[in-house]
């Protein structure tokens, strides 16, 4: 029985029972290396005649099932799970770009990203061109020859003004671009590949994990983007890879499906760079996983209470949230998230960096951490903490103010979070 219900897939794709033992709770598979049947079984694993378990750097039984029902719920045809979001977010690029090639990013992103894709990355000889997303021709006119990729969050943070997803994803299939999208922030509210997206990644830290105990992130591909309609565009799966005996990713992979993309990910950057997530992880990952569509319910609920309080306390000079903003961008909330807006919000404090401190100093409940999408409420004040390697216009670029102040907003009692929240603002006002 298959379902394309997010509550039963979440629980039930990827796996029925351990066929050893009949266990239904997904084992931890903690263990480095597998038996071959043969030498003959383990020359065709090791030629990708066929798959199968070689080696936890690689692949895994436990991670198996994460990156199955990840891949479901997402609309995708295969994912591969590594370490971090980070590592998602690098491998979804350098599975694609070389030295010498760009890709064109929006400029609105998560600090870490934006580190990643200004210093890193320009230092491996892959250029990161950033873009205002507001405007979709942005992507075409940074657009040349050896542009491999374009790169948004579909909730970008801390702005969050949803992400021309559809628009973008259109401009660059013209050109043989693929669009990969960061959904980190809007799992289950948001499916980019129903919107033409090529690639989806996740850090699994935030709310896929949901509890704060495990670093983790998955790239998924959508089996949806011929790779082969140009080539020249995209030579990283084109040109004869001289690990596997020439073989070219674009035709080896048809054999086994529209999965030439996160093939040549698992077998080549997963394999040599060795990001793999941990069996342990992958398992927590999984627990978290089970409840996601009923913690999204919740922090949306809460997360949108939040809003319209704090959007009547006279300390508090803007209020950031999907359903919060006005003009284009509201028009893109409501053709993207119509199953809530989630649990993230901003807001931006009269009192300026004083004031942010300040209240960030004054809170009792809420967790004062660097993280997003725990179960718990958490608050940040990027200026000087997630956003503070970046130049100052650098952060007013990726929408962080001095005053600004971001919440991940739990789902405890919302009469709670309020009441944390009110106390502290008082410590704003003073301030003010």
């Amino acid at each position: 029985m298959e379902s394309r219900h997010p509550e039963t897939i979440a629980l039930h794709a990827g796996w029925r029972r351990d066929p050893a033992t009949n266990a239904v709770a997904v084992p931890i598979y903690q263990t480095t290396s597998y038996q071959f049947q043969d030498s003959a079984h383990a020359a065709r694993l090791f030629g990708l005649q066929e798959l199968g378990n070689i080696y936890t750097r690689i692949m895994n039984p436990t991670t198996d099932v994460l990156e199955k029902r990840v891949a479901a719920l997402e609309g995708g045809v295969a994912a591969v799970a590594v370490a971090s979001g980070q590592a998602a977010s690098a491998l979804a690029v350098q599975n694609l770009a070389v030295a010498g090639d760009n890709i064109v990013a929006a400029a609105a992103l998560y600090g870490g990203t934006y580190n990643l894709f200004a210093n890193t990355f320009r230092d491996m000889g892959i250029e990161v061109r950033f873009v205002d997303a507001t405007d979709p021709d942005a992507f075409a006119r940074a657009t040349d020859d050896r542009t491999r990729a374009y790169y948004a969050e579909t909730l970008p943070n801390p702005k969050l003004e949803v992400f021309p997803i559809a628009e973008v994803a259109a401009i660059g299939r013209r050109s043989g671009i693929p669009l990969i999208m960061d959904n980190t922030a809007a799992p289950l509210l948001v499916r980019p590949f129903d919107h033409g997206a090529a690639v989806v990644m996740h850090s699994t830290t935030k709310y896929i994990g949901g509890h704060g105990t495990s670093i983790g992130g998955i790239v998924v591909d959508g089996g949806n983007f011929d790779w082969s309609a140009h080539p020249a565009r995209q030579p990283a799966l084109h040109r004869p890879d001289p690990s596997y005996h020439g073989a070219v990713w674009a035709e080896a992979a048809k054999p086994m499906g529209p999965i030439a993309y996160i093939l040549k990910l698992r077998v080549t950057l997963l394999r040599d760079l060795g990001p793999s997530q941990s069996p342990f992880n992958a398992f927590l990952t999984l627990q978290g996983l089970e409840t996601l569509p009923l913690r999204m319910r919740e922090h949306s609920r809460n997360a949108e209470a939040v809003a319209a309080y704090l959007a009547g306390r006279p300390e508090v000079a803007r209020v950031i949230h999907p359903a919060h903003h006005t003009g284009l961008a509201a028009q893109r909330t409501a053709q993207y998230m119509n199953n809530g807006h989630g649990g993230l919000l901003g807001f931006e404090l009269a009192g300026g960096a004083e004031a942010g401190r300040a209240f960030i100093d004054r809170l009792q409940m809420i967790y004062h951490v660097a993280n997003i999408g725990d179960s718990r409420t958490l608050a940040i004040h990027p200026a000087s903490t997630t956003h503070s390697q970046l130049a100052a216009e650098e952060q007013m670029a990726t929408g962080v103010s001095p005053g600004y102040v971001r919440l991940s907003v739990g789902i405890e009692h919302i009469d709670d979070i309020l009441a944390d929240l009110a106390q502290a603002l008082d410590a704003a006002l003073d301030v003010a």
